[in-house]
């Protein structure tokens, strides 16, 4: 297939997609309203406003694949409902027109709380809040005629992944010494997706048609708990394991009852206070591919968060 790839947004995910395609010999356009992206000889980075047709068209010329990596502008159901479906369906309709597959990172909000490990043929019939939200756009793609995969993650960890929960108020607070205060329960089980393992899978099933038109899992190791993941992360910087502590989840719903932003992060709170596993043994037999060890995601992210952090070296 033609070489070009166009990636939209400089997000972790973006980044790393770009850069994954980039070191493999493709040429890509990454497409954010800054500019801003990885340098790289071969990847061309542009100014664009995605969700203008007209401006986004010609910014996909001669691309074979479309990975749309751009999240909502604020983590809150109302917002994620007036961005993301105008703008998937922008990217969907334009990529339909020149051929290209549209490949989406997606979450496992869909399928709500489980009753057990999450497969990729478990039901995706959540409906309210940002859960909701997630699932329209899951059914907006199937529906669209455009070719389409979803590949689903669980909460991120790796390079680049400066807000999520295992992103900054983990990893450079865990190369200070300080306590680490998680969401939930510590001992919870939680299935937890090493970002390029993600990038490898969406880059994987763009080039592979069989796959398209499918909700994939990305590669995600075994599930741990949050206590066993700060442990990993001090292991890997040669330090003690710090404290951990929990942010009780009564007080969080409290505060959430008056105070928004907290109420967005409560409705998710479910995830983190009992078993919330992922199983991506099914997409890693198809698309031959498996996660990173915990040890050496570990390892990477550690360094990462050293040389953007010099007071957590």
């Amino acid at each position: 297939m033609p070489k070009l790839q166009v990636v939209t947004g400089a997000g972790p995910v973006g980044r790393t997609v770009a850069q994954q395609l980039a070191d493999a010999g493709h040429d890509v356009r990454i497409l954010t309203r800054s500019g801003s992206g990885p340098e790289h000889p071969r990847i061309e980075r542009r100014r664009v406003d995605i969700s203008d047709p007209a401006a986004l068209a010609p910014a996909l010329a001669g691309a074979s694949a479309v990975f749309h990596c751009i999240h909502g502008s604020a983590y809150d159901a109302r917002v994620w409902a007036r961005e993301l479906p105008a703008a998937e369906q922008v990217v969907m309709d334009a990529a339909r027109r020149i051929g290209a597959v549209a490949v989406f990172p997606e979450s496992l909000y869909s399928y709500g709380r489980p009753d057990g490990p999450m497969t990729e043929d478990s039901p995706r019939t959540a409906a309210t809040g940002k859960l909701g939200v997630r699932t329209r756009l899951l059914a907006a793609r199937a529906a669209h005629p455009a070719d389409t995969v979803s590949v689903v993650a669980s909460d991120f960890f790796g390079p680049h992944a400066r807000t999520a929960h295992a992103g900054e108020r983990m990893v450079p607070n865990i190369l200070r010494g300080r306590t680490i205060r998680v969401l939930g329960r510590a001992d919870a089980v939680h299935s937890f997706t090493y970002v390029p393992d993600l990038a490898a899978a969406m880059i994987t099933a763009a080039h592979d048609p069989s796959r398209w038109n499918s909700v994939l899992h990305a590669p995600t190791g075994p599930a741990v708990t949050q206590r066993q993941l700060v442990a990993a992360f001090a292991e890997a910087a040669g330090i003690p394991a710090p404290t951990v502590g929990t942010i009780p989840g009564p007080l969080l719903r409290a505060v959430g009852a008056v105070h928004r932003p907290t109420r967005e992060l409560a409705e998710t709170l479910y995830q983190f206070e009992a078993p919330y596993v992922m199983d991506s043994s099914r997409s890693e037999h198809l698309l031959g591919l498996t996660a990173t060890p915990l040890d050496e995601a570990a390892a990477t992210t550690v360094r990462w968060w050293r040389s953007e952090v010099p007071a957590a070296r």
